[in-house]
């Protein structure tokens, strides 16, 4: 199974795993032999899980800032469409994007006579679409609560200054707010992450689809399962450490009191 990767770096893990005796009802084997091929996937799954999270992010505070200022005609179809976000599954959401998106570019073309070549849509466009509307819609949330916690006080100070909306967001609000949302925002990354495993229903070979893959060679499944199911909590482990590195870069420190003894001293 590993054949294919001894020309690329992976010679000594075909030895190592070599010496890992083939099992009959289940076999470790056939787990860790899955890996380099399931890793392969890699590329993709993140490629989903980066581009989503961005597009999602900016998303996210669209519909925040359009909550929290309740504006007009706007307000009222973002509760909806959050609101449908939220209430319905993810996989739902991938299946309506990826039919209705090529639907209403084939009603478009009849209508206006455009000549769009839908069939040339990759099917990651459609998932990124789906992952990136429901990442928004729950990270809204959080980032709406962070922006709510900045002090009043601070953007009144940046108001007195003359800067405009724009500038108190842009070094004000958002600067705060993302203090107290990363470490949630984190999480939501982990879990979106995870939630790209379900691009195969779109036509996706991600690391998942390629397990799949793998299982119906040698209808391994539950040890092919297992070997994703790792890669996926290494990754996750990752993720994490990266997040806690981004929120104690962020914190602010507390300014260190000096005692009396050094007090004296300076004096």
């Amino acid at each position: 199974m590993t054949s294919a990767f001894l020309t690329s770096g992976w010679i000594w893990y075909d030895k190592l795993i070599s010496t890992i005796p083939q099992g009959k009802l289940f076999s470790w084997h056939a787990v860790f032999d899955a890996i380099p091929n399931i890793i392969q996937r890699l590329p993709t799954t993140l490629g989903l899980t980066l581009v989503a999270s961005v597009f999602g992010l900016v998303l996210a505070l669209i519909f925040a800032i359009v909550k929290i200022n309740k504006v007009k005609f706007l307000y009222p179809i973002q509760a909806v469409f959050v609101s449908f976000l939220r209430g319905t599954p993810i996989l739902v959401q991938l299946m309506l994007t990826y039919y209705g998106i090529p639907l209403f570019l084939k009603f478009l073309n009849q209508k206006y006579g455009f000549d769009w070549n839908i069939n040339a849509i990759p099917a990651s466009i459609f998932a990124i679409t789906a992952f990136a509307f429901n990442e928004a819609a729950y990270s809204s949330e959080t980032i709406r609560a962070a922006i709510l916690s900045v002090d009043l006080g601070e953007i009144e100070a940046a108001k007195s200054l003359g800067m405009t909306s724009a500038q108190v967001y842009r070094r004000v609000i958002i600067p705060n707010a993302a203090v107290v949302a990363v470490p949630t925002l984190i999480n939501g990354l982990i879990g979106l992450t995870k939630g790209t495993s379900l691009a195969f229903n779109a036509g996706i070979v991600e690391m998942f689809a390629q397990a799949q893959i793998l299982g119906g060679s040698d209808y391994r499944y539950f040890e092919r399962y297992i070997s994703v199911a790792l890669v996926y909590w290494f990754i996750s482990i990752l993720i994490e450490q990266v997040g806690r590195f981004i929120e104690n870069k962020m914190t602010i420190k507390a300014p260190q009191q000096i005692s009396n003894g050094k007090l004296g001293e300076l004096r």
